[in-house]
C-alpha cells in the first residue's frame, strides 16, 4: 500500500499561509491599529445618554426662529386710549384754570372753568374737586341757595374731603342759621385737618371768597 498523499508533515502544516494567522511578525503598529479599532468599536456599542454623560456638551449658539410680532391691543383701543388722555389732559387743564382764577380773586372766571369740568368732564372722579371750586365760585357770587346745595351733595360723594366740610358749616350756620348741623360737618372738617380754625390757612392758601370767610369768621366766632 502506498502512502495516503492528503497526509502531510506537520511542519509544513504550520507553514502553510492559509493555516497561520499571520504570514507577517506582529510589531507595535499592528497592536495600536487594533486597539483603535477596539475603541472605535467600543464607542458605537455605547448608548447615546452614556455618551453624554462620558463626554461634555458643547455650547452652541442659541438658536431663534423669528416670529411674527403680536401685539395684544387693538388699534381701536389705542385709539380710545389716546382719546381719553386727551380728554383728561384737557378736564385737568380746565380744573388748574379755575383755580388760577380763584387765586387771583376772578370768581366768575373761576365759576366758568369749574362749571366747565362739571358739565363737560362728570365721568371724571376727580370733577368733583372742580364741584368744591364751583361751590365757592357760586357762594361769591352771589347764588348761595345753589352754592349750598353743591356743598351738600359734593359732601357726600366727598365724604371726608375736610374743606367742603368746612365751606358746608360755614354757610349752614350762617345762610341756613342750623348752627347744630354745623358743628357736625366742622367737626369732621377740624378732625381731618384742624388748619380750618385758621382764618388766614383758608383765606391765603386755601383761596376762599371774602364772603365765606367772613361767614367762617361768623362761625367760629359764634356771632
Amino acid at each position: 500500500m502506498g502512502t495516503c498523499a492528503c497526509k502531510a508533515p506537520i511542519s509544513n502544516l504550520l507553514l502553510h499561509p492559509s493555516i497561520t494567522t499571520s504570514s507577517k511578525p506582529l510589531n507595535s503598529k499592528t497592536l495600536s491599529s487594533s486597539s483603535s479599532s477596539k475603541r472605535r468599536l467600543f464607542l458605537l456599542s455605547i448608548p447615546v445618554s452614556t455618551t453624554l454623560l462620558l463626554f461634555p456638551i458643547i455650547n452652541l449658539p442659541p438658536f431663534s426662529i423669528a416670529l411674527p410680532e403680536f401685539d395684544p391691543v387693538t388699534s381701536q383701543e389705542k385709539e380710545a386710549s389716546a382719546s381719553m388722555s386727551q380728554r383728561v389732559l384737557k378736564a385737568i387743564e380746565l380744573l388748574d384754570k379755575g383755580r388760577e382764577f380763584q387765586a387771583l380773586g376772578d370768581f366768575t372766571q373761576a365759576l366758568n372753568y369749574f362749571s366747565q369740568v362739571v358739565s363737560d368732564y362728570k365721568d371724571f372722579a376727580f370733577s368733583d374737586y372742580a364741584r368744591v371750586g364751583r361751590a365757592l365760585a357760586l357762594y361769591e357770587v352771589g347764588n348761595r341757595e345753589e352754592a349750598i346745595s353743591e356743598m351738600e351733595d359734593v359732601s357726600i360723594s366727598l365724604k371726608g374731603y375736610p374743606e367742603v366740610h368746612a365751606a358746608l358749616a360755614a354757610a349752614l350756620y350762617v345762610d341756613k342759621n342750623a348752627p347744630l348741623l354745623a358743628e357736625n360737618q366742622f367737626a369732621i372738617a377740624t378732625l381731618l385737618d384742624p388748619h380750618y380754625t385758621d382764618l388766614t390757612y383758608v383765606r391765603e392758601t386755601k383761596h376762599w371768597p371774602p364772603s365765606l370767610v367772613s361767614s367762617l369768621r361768623h362761625f367760629i366766632t359764634l356771632s
